[in-house]
């Protein structure tokens, strides 16, 4: 029933579309009644916000940042879309840059982003004074990984593996420090060690996509073709099928002397190959050849002086079935 109390944004009724919202004259911030005055003050505020038909969501080039850094209803929103949407670095820094003056320095979020859109730029010491600071007011998983990418662009893997350390002290079981460390130990070329943390992954996410290729991948140049092909099984049972998982399985079926399996792999590799990975399918189909004497099909892939046309795909890929 009507209580015949007047509150704010129950005068003008309520709008139908975002547009007509934002022109509507409201009085959130006062308990004045509508009036055209204050109507217009609203318009003028929020009027580089409106989208147009065939223009963008928001035009950066007319925002007043300075008024929207001060509104924590607002800004972090808006940085999201100027920094994830629009990729505009530059405005996102110096909304990132504001909100955290208007903040007093207290909020790690801003130093965060600010690390963020300095990394973007280039700027890594920048970068990691930013990310240190955010950490030392609030241990996050996202501060260990931003911190620890711009150690490693920095060239100081060491540096980044002692804190993917610290970051597993403080948050046992979290998969993307444990998938961290062991990166950096298989840039390194400390490939036990990186094998022991991507099993050790196995304990809280056996699904682990990267995982189970890098064991695989590690069990095939260990000449154990056969316990690579069971970890390229279970990515292929797990839904994962594209171009490099039939070839690697094509090859571990080779090496393992199942050649007709093998063939029939790398049939299936060349269907779903594009023009950035097919001619590393040849390459293996020529090597392959080689292998079991067929000279013949060994010659042809390296005759081509660029990627086969469909022609030849499918000439060459019945072959492959017929043999």
């Amino acid at each position: 029933p009507v209580s015949g109390f007047v509150r704010p944004g129950t005068q003008s009724g309520r709008p139908g579309t975002m547009e007509q919202a934002i022109k509507t004259p409201r009085t959130a911030h006062t308990a004045r009644p509508v009036t055209s005055a204050s109507g217009r003050y609203v318009r003028l505020g929020t009027a580089s916000m409106l989208s147009e038909p065939d223009g963008p969501f928001i035009n950066p080039a007319q925002l007043n940042l300075s008024n929207y850094a001060a509104r924590p209803g607002l800004n972090k929103v808006l940085f999201d879309y100027l920094f994830y949407h629009e990729n505009d670095i530059r405005n996102s820094l110096e909304l990132a840059a504001l909100a955290t003056q208007a903040t007093k320095y207290d909020d790690w979020w801003w130093k965060q982003q600010l690390g963020k859109c300095y990394y973007r730029l280039g700027l890594y010491r920048d970068a990691e004074k930013q990310f240190q600071s955010a950490l030392k007011q609030q241990a996050t998983v996202d501060n260990y990984l931003y911190l620890a990418k711009v150690y490693i662009k920095l060239d100081q893997p060491l540096a980044a593996l002692e804190l993917f350390e610290k970051g597993m002290e403080a948050f046992p079981g979290e998969i993307s420090l444990i998938v961290g460390s062991a990166r950096v130990h298989e840039g390194l070329g400390d490939l036990e060690t990186s094998v022991k943390f991507y099993k050790k992954v196995f304990n809280y996410d056996a699904s682990c996509v990267e995982a189970i290729a890098c064991i695989g991948t590690h069990n095939f140049y260990s000449d154990m073709p056969e316990i690579a092909l069971r970890s390229f099984r279970r990515l292929l049972q797990m839904g994962v099928g594209n171009t490099e998982l039939y070839n690697n399985i094509g090859l571990c079926c080779f090496y393992a002397q199942q050649y007709d399996m093998s063939l029939t792999c790398f049939e299936r590799a060349i269907n779903l190959a594009s023009k950035e990975n097919i001619a590393d399918v040849w390459y293996n189909i020529g090597h392959v050849a080689i292998g079991i004497g067929d000279s013949n099909l060994a010659y042809q892939p390296s005759s081509w002086p660029s990627y086969p046309t469909t022609t030849m795909q499918k000439r060459t890929t019945t072959s492959l079935y017929l043999r």
